[in-house]
């Protein structure tokens, strides 16, 4: 015969299981209220993540945009900056080849002021003359010398400024190529999207790298090196006007001055000329007088020996007429040639 097996446990009464049923719902449903309000404030969350991470991409893909623009901007301005330099640099190359040649043309003047005075050297008595001439060639001397001194302090300038306009090039060329670098990376950087491949996530990517400037800074470098560029232009430019004002400067203080060495010169030449033939004629008529007075000469030693006749004639009859005789030997005019005085004792 079986026995009732009763379980020593206690006993709930049917309101508290109930009140537990009740309980368990209530919790049940406060827990799905819970879990509805995280899910949607998740979803909102999330479309909230969503759009601010699809307008920040967009925000970013703009300012890479905008940067990219911007650094194109100064890419294209040290472009013409470059453009314009390497004009000059060329401009100012010539010039300075240009006063080089003129410089190396003047030692031919030089070398004929300096023969000529040489050869004036050679003058013998009265002509070595310190005449205007020689005044002339030593100051044509002095202003060739001057001219080539002053075309070489151009050329000198010319070639500290085209060691700086040089430099300056460099330095532009140095930030023309970070500004392409730069491009070539924002562009990569823009052409990225999430199906890009070569995507990936990276250590500390927010840090800032050592060595990096600000926006003000990077651009106050462009800026600098664009001014000392144009600084640098706007000086070579006005070196250039003055190594060229100095060239038609020193030419024309050449040309004057070979002109009025000319002018000295065929002034000398016309007095020399003139004293020359001024010479010539006095030469002319010195050596017809010598012939006239050769030939008086000539005559007058014919009438000398014509008169030796005569005095041989006149000392004969002189000396015959000695031997007159007592009282006849007087003085008379046949014996002397001249007249007799009048007094009487005295002549006897």
């Amino acid at each position: 015969m079986a026995t009732l097996s009763v379980k020593p446990s206690p006993r709930f009464q049917l309101p508290d299981w109930h009140t537990n049923s009740c309980l368990l719902s209530t919790n049940a449903e406060r827990q799905r209220d819970a879990s509805h309000q995280i899910r949607q404030e998740a979803r909102v969350l999330c479309n909230e993540t969503n759009n601010k991470t699809i307008w920040d991409e967009h925000d970013n893909r703009t300012r890479l945009a905008e940067r990219i623009d911007s650094v194109n901007r100064w890419k294209e301005t040290l472009d013409k900056c470059l453009t314009d330099l390497d004009a000059e640099i060329d401009a100012l190359t010539q010039m300075k080849e240009s006063a080089e040649q003129n410089l190396q043309a003047k030692n031919l003047p030089l070398d004929v002021a300096i023969e000529c005075l040489t050869l004036r050297e050679s003058r013998r008595d009265i002509d070595v003359v310190k005449d205007p001439v020689e005044e002339e060639l030593h100051k044509e001397v002095e202003v060739i010398e001057a001219t080539k001194e002053a075309l070489q302090q151009k050329i000198s300038q010319a070639f500290e400024k085209l060691c700086l306009l040089q430099e300056v090039r460099q330095q532009l060329n140095s930030d023309h190529r970070g500004k392409m670098e730069a491009v070539d990376v924002d562009r990569g950087c823009f052409s990225l999207n999430l199906k890009s491949p070569n995507i990936s996530l990276k250590i500390n990517p927010t840090r800032v790298p050592s060595g990096s400037t600000t926006l003000q800074q990077w651009d106050d470098y462009s800026q600098f090196n664009k001014n000392r560029a144009e600084a640098e232009m706007k000086e070579s430019i006005e070196l250039r006007e003055a190594i060229a004002l100095t060239i038609a400067k020193t030419n024309n203080e050449l040309e004057a001055q070979r002109v009025a060495a000319e002018f000295a010169f065929r002034k000398r030449l016309w007095e020399m000329e003139k004293v020359y033939s001024e010479l010539k004629w006095q030469e002319k008529n010195t050596l017809e007088e010598i012939a006239e007075l050769q030939e008086d000469i000539r005559h007058l030693e014919e009438d000398l020996r014509r008169k030796l006749q005569n005095l041989k004639l006149c000392h004969t009859r002189l000396e015959t007429r000695t031997y007159r005789p007592n009282v006849e030997l007087c003085r008379d005019q046949g014996c002397s040639g001249r007249p007799v005085p009048a007094s009487g004792p005295a002549a006897g």
